[in-house]
């Protein structure tokens, strides 16, 4: 499918000239952090040296004060504490990160800790652990990654004699529950600054609350860093403000001195050194992952909070089997997903793609949902059969609020929840074809064509004289990357074919390319394309051509150079 490549407005150029000069970089370093709202030296340092005496004041959250309370009366009477959190990474980390903290500072025989069954219970607060809590004597429920919209469900705790702490960063809905706190900088009646952090995130504001309130040293609070950075990478939050200090620190904190669980995961899933968050993304969190999607998520709590090192490494190769068993459902699925799409008319031509097998793995329909949206870019939902009801995820493109259609199609719904770009949902079975025809609807109404071609967002355009090491350096003070704060991309424009282009891979499915522009003189730069192999005839008739790239370093027989790694190709 052909891309449509998008290039970033340059900043003034007598502000670049400015700012460059200021900080003693490169124009277009400068012009990169214009396009991150970074229009000051003083911002630059700030962006370029993290610090995390620069995270906000926990108590600037709504019902901070209240949340820390409640656990100071729980702790000072003995009572049971259980933690709840949501079958994903970051419901995992956030519930291994709180009961960490709070083991070491409370009886271990008071504390519990739930994750819901993917398939018995679903997504959000269930009755199965509400009442499980309530029949082992627990008096207070700290509910993290989920809980906002299960107005419903805290009632019933309420009436079951339990008092709810909710740590929460998803969407509220019109009404809160009646929870002793509700700590979600999405309130619409909350004033903390940042906005977009982990559910793992606001368990970490919470007990640094609660540090701050008793004068723990911070010290061993920033040891946890390292789980609120998986959650922020597994995520797919943005990574500025506080999510870039704490991953920042996190990933520090991930390549020198993890937990004991994730030190085991890193062991075994082939990680090398300086992690990066692709790495936590693509190796480390689907670990974790997999054992909500397959089996059960507590298997990877007991993970992270293990104390063995034998006992973790025991776990986490336990976790790499059920990984593997995830990427053959993964793949099956898809595949008889793609072949349904192909084959049959009435799919050809829509905006959505709505589909439904009772016979699909729950557990993996959210990652089939992406792999579709990336291969038909269009907004996805794939749906399977659990408890007599049709439920699964949904997955948009760049550019379209999946969220907004799906609540206009909420009177065909039982539950819905989610962001943006990704939610989840559940409907009666015979409401499937009626909500599968409002959804195409509603997005037919509100989508654009060109969010219906995938998108190449291009930071700036360069000369191939331009990459240097020193650029290259300063590129890696951008870092860590992901969501708002992506690895630059580039282009250059009018290059040509040079000697040592070719085909390879096993299949000679990828391209080595060499090319020059117009500063041809001994400017000649190496990139690699991966499964763009079918280009190379086209590039070696001697036609120009513009290429788009982000910088790699490339270590072979002991010679490091810069590499581009292509994103795309358009031939004059």
């Amino acid at each position: 499918m052909e891309k449509r490549w998008v290039i970033n407005t340059l900043a003034d150029e007598n502000k670049i000239k400015e700012l460059s000069k200021k900080l003693n970089c490169n124009p277009i370093i400068a012009n990169l952090l214009f396009q991150r709202d970074i229009d000051s030296s003083e911002k630059a340092q700030i962006f370029f040296h993290p610090s995390l005496n620069m995270l906000h004041d926990p108590f600037l959250m709504k019902d901070m004060q209240k949340a820390v309370e409640r656990l100071d009366s729980a702790i000072a009477r003995d009572e049971k504490i259980m933690i709840y959190g949501d079958y994903d990474v970051d419901g995992i980390t956030a519930v291994a990160l709180l009961y960490i903290y709070l083991k070491d500072k409370y009886s271990v025989e008071n504390l519990l800790y739930y994750i819901p069954n993917r398939y018995t219970e679903g997504y959000g607060v269930s009755v199965n652990g509400i009442d499980y809590a309530a029949e082992n004597g627990v008096s207070l429920m700290i509910i993290t990654d989920c809980g906002v919209k299960d107005v419903e469900k805290v009632k019933y705790a309420n009436e079951k004699g339990l008092d709810i702490i909710i740590c929460d960063h998803h969407n509220p809905g019109n009404t809160l529950p009646e929870a002793v706190a509700v700590l979600d900088p999405q309130r619409s009646d909350c004033d903390y600054p940042y906005k977009w952090l982990s559910g793992c995130g606001v368990s970490y504001k919470f007990i640094q609350a609660h540090s701050i309130t008793h004068n723990l040293p911070m010290a061993s609070l920033y040891k946890l860093l390292d789980l609120v950075c998986v959650s922020i990478a597994s995520d797919i939050v943005p990574i500025t403000g506080e999510n870039r200090i704490m991953a920042f620190y996190g990933l520090q904190e991930l390549n020198t001195n993890p937990n004991i669980g994730l030190k085991a995961v890193i062991d075994t899933s082939g990680v090398g050194k300086n992690m990066s968050v692709n790495d936590i993304v693509f190796k480390i969190g689907p670990r974790i992952n997999a054992a909500g999607r397959v089996e059960s998520g507590r298997k990877s709590v007991e993970l992270l909070v293990a104390e063995d090192e034998e006992e973790a490494y025991r776990i986490a190769v336990e976790l790499n089997s059920i990984n593997d068993q995830r990427k053959i459902l993964d793949h099956d699925i898809t595949e008889e997903a793609i072949n349904y799409l192909q084959e049959t008319e009435s799919e050809v031509g829509k905006k959505t793609t709505v589909l439904y097998n009772p016979k699909w793995h729950k557990g993996v329909v959210g990652i089939v949902a992406s792999r579709l949206t990336e291969i038909f870019y269009r907004p996805t939902i794939v749906l399977t059969e659990s408890n007599g009801l049709a439920t699964g995820s949904a997955r948009s493109v760049e550019g379209f609020d999946l969220y907004y259609a799906i609540s206009c199609c909420a009177e065909y719904l039982e539950n819905y929840g989610g962001h943006k770009y990704a939610a989840g949902l559940t409907m009666k079975i015979e409401n499937i074809q009626a909500f599968k025809k409002k959804f195409e609807s509603i997005v037919q109404e509100t989508i654009t064509d060109d969010m219906l071609v995938p998108q190449i967002n291009i930071d700036a355009k360069i000369k191939l004289c331009d990459i240097t090491p020193d650029l290259y350096a300063m590129l890696q003070k951008f870092a860590p990357f992901g969501p708002n704060n992506n690895l630059p991309v580039f282009m250059t424009e009018n290059v040509v074919n040079f000697i040592g282009s070719k085909k390879v891979g096993k299949h000679n499915e990828h391209l080595r390319l060499v090319a020059v522009d117009d500063t041809r003189a001994c400017n000649d730069k190496c990139g690699i394309g991966f499964g763009m192999g079918n280009m190379y005839e086209v590039i070696n008739s001697g036609a120009y051509f513009d290429i788009c790239y982000t910088l790699q370093e490339n270590t072979f027989m002991g010679k490091t150079d810069i590499q581009m790694m292509l994103k795309d190709i358009h031939i004059k």
